[in-house]
């Protein structure tokens, strides 16, 4: 593990927001889906790229909340920009379990 500085971590800006579109990505090395995620006013609505088709449905996702990290710069995956970084846990088996609040929080609220 490489320690970090209180003040490197403060630079992150992972937030809560909600998925309001899926959409199958058929152009991406490996399965994945594209995400509209909404992280409310202040940010509003940014797309993604996530390699979470082994435990996760287009329908199951819809309305679902994910935390993200909203300041990375854009970048191109095939032929979207990707906006924001989904965050999750790899299973043994290499599977994405997306990293999510236990209960409902307002879309844009900052990890604390």
């Amino acid at each position: 593990m490489n320690p970090i500085e209180w003040s490197d971590f403060q630079k992150v800006e992972l937030r809560v927001g909600t998925i309001v579109e899926v959409e199958d990505f058929p152009e991406a090395r490996r399965p994945a889906f594209k995400l509209k995620v909404d992280f409310g006013d202040e940010i509003g609505i940014k797309k993604s790229s996530a390699q979470i088709t082994d435990l996760y449905d287009k329908q199951s996702l819809l309305g679902k909340q994910v935390m993200a990290v909203v300041n990375f710069p854009p970048k191109q995956i095939g032929p979207i920009i990707s906006e924001c970084l989904v965050t999750g846990f790899h299973r043994d088996d290499g599977a994405v379990v997306l990293a999510v609040p236990d209960t409902e929080a307002p879309n844009g609220a900052k990890l604390a």
